[in-house]
């Protein structure tokens, strides 16, 4: 159903008017025309003159006066009474209305035309100096209304609450044309509204403003003025910039997804083509040589092929687990089960199976439990702790903590605890610190086959969802060092509605 068109002030309009000076003016006036001549006229007596283009002066001025206060139709009403009175009082013969001296009847007219003249003249400049002080009005409203929208970046809502404030109306609505139905028949929808709730219908409405085709702008609780309307016009044309503005950046972000699943698909697809294919041939390999009875292996040789399978499993569970683990993240379906956790038992859990002569624990004996989830904490150690093994292959990898709480290390206003992950190995510019935590990022220098570039950004979205902060810094003396700082743990019970993810993160 369209909206009647009775109401709508959008699209086509009549020509512009001019403003009124309003009813509170001119009643005033009107009561000053007829009361102001005989004043005037009364004060003229008392002063001894014996001139009639005295008379005219004076009343003249009066006129000014009344067309100043009212416009044009009080001052004709008071040039007419002037007229009146100076022909009665002082044009012979005195005391009557007749005029026998043909001059005095021209100097008459020409007195009234002089003041309707002058009426029409001070009438069209108070209009105007009205009217540039609306404009002025309306232009000072409209920059501050687009100087917020650029600096606070407002919401569509925030905006109607702005428009029912500004014309004071109870209700302010944004309505969008719909096509429903096979036969396609186009109604009108609510999208955003403000104050009271908006009719059900769009020709309810006391005030319709077509903003394009397919939007409509409504006001209820009463009806504008000319002038209102056409600040109303203004206020329409901010709000199509704003939504269409939110149409474009909705289609950008809908874009960039696009374009990042794009992105993950083809990671994945190289991934499956050469890092799982790597562990998947190992294992083919050796179960394919063990079942050969041709072949005759001693106990060594069997424990070595066996080896190699389990040593392809582990790569191959790696690798799912952390695609599996990416896409949650990605999706943003991580629900941490947050809980206090000691960083000593995180690391032993994460550490559980990694038989590495070069990795070196030095934990306090204090240190105080963090808020976290342990599966997904187990994780993160375990992420970076292959990390550095793999790019630092000629030095130690040492694991410590602070104890936190009376030092630097926060979370906004909130105490934390760090845990470190240091290693001596070739470092990364720090030009390239964010890129490394992007999916799929790897070190040049990687041989393939050693993984596909999700360890560290699995690490850092599961310690962003658990509310920490993980950070890279250069180790002093060269080399990289993680930093994973979560907060301390209050012991107070997470709420009921916080559902964990444990599933994925605890399988290690």
């Amino acid at each position: 159903m369209e909206p009647g068109n009775r109401r709508i002030v959008g699209g086509e309009r009549r020509g512009r008017r001019r403003p009124r000076l309003g009813r509170r003016r001119e009643i005033p006036a009107f009561i000053l025309a007829l009361g102001l001549p005989p004043l005037l006229q009364f004060l003229l007596d008392l002063l001894p003159h014996d001139q009639l283009s005295t008379d005219m002066l004076v009343h003249l001025t009066g006129i000014v006066g009344v067309a100043l206060l009212g416009g044009l139709w009080p001052a004709v009403l008071a040039a007419v009474v002037a007229g009146l009175i100076v022909n009665y009082f002082s044009v012979h013969p005195v005391g009557s209305l007749s005029v026998i001296d043909p001059e005095n009847i021209l100097a008459l007219l020409i007195f009234v035309l002089v003041a309707v003249a002058v009426s029409l003249v001070v009438d069209r400049s108070a209009k105007l100096s009205k009217e540039a002080h609306l404009a002025g009005a309306e232009a000072a409203v409209l920059s501050d209304l687009s100087r917020r929208a650029v600096a606070e970046g407002n919401s569509i809502p925030a905006f109607l609450d702005k428009v029912r404030e500004h014309f004071q109306v109870v209700g302010a609505g944004l309505w969008v044309k719909r096509e429903t139905g096979p036969g396609g028949a186009v109604v009108w929808e609510l999208a955003e509204s403000s104050g009271k709730p908006q009719p059900g219908d769009v020709s309810a409405s006391d005030v319709v403003e077509q903003l394009d085709r397919d939007r409509i702008l409504t006001l209820t609780g009463r009806d504008l003025t000319d002038d209102e309307r056409r600040l109303l016009t203004a206020f329409g044309a901010h709000l199509l910039a704003m939504v269409q503005r939110e149409e474009l950046t909705a289609s950008q972000r809908e874009n960039l997804r696009l374009a990042e699943g794009n992105t993950m698909r083809t990671s994945i697809l190289r991934a499956v083509s050469h890092d799982l294919r790597t562990p998947l041939a190992g294992i083919k390999l050796a179960s394919s040589s063990l079942r050969d009875k041709t072949i005759t292996f001693s106990a060594e040789e069997q424990e070595e092929l066996l080896a190699t399978v389990e040593s392809g499993a582990d790569r191959l569970d790696r690798l799912v687990s952390n695609l599996l683990d990416m896409s949650r993240i990605t999706a943003d379906s991580v629900a941490p089960l947050i809980r206090p956790v000691y960083w000593a038992d995180a690391v032993g859990e994460a550490l559980r199976g990694t038989d590495s002569a070069r990795l070196r624990v030095l934990l306090p004996d204090n240190m105080p439990p963090v808020d976290a989830d342990p599966g997904m904490l187990e994780r993160v150690i375990a992420n970076l702790v292959e990390n550095a093994l793999k790019y630092a292959p000629g030095s130690d990898v040492v694991i410590s903590g602070t104890v936190g709480g009376a030092g630097s290390a926060r979370i906004g206003d909130v105490p934390a605890s760090e845990l470190t992950v240091v290693d001596r190995g070739a470092g990364i510019p720090a030009d390239e610190v964010l890129a490394m935590f992007r999916p799929f990022q790897r070190a040049d220098d990687t041989t393939p086959g050693t993984g596909i570039g999700l360890g560290l950004a699995v690490a850092k979205g599961f310690t962003e969802a658990m509310g920490g902060v993980l950070l890279a810094e250069p180790t002093p003396g060269g080399g990289l060092t993680m930093v994973v700082r979560l907060p301390l743990s209050t012991g107070v019970a997470p709420s009921s509605g916080t559902k964990g993810q444990r599933g994925h993160s605890s399988d290690r």
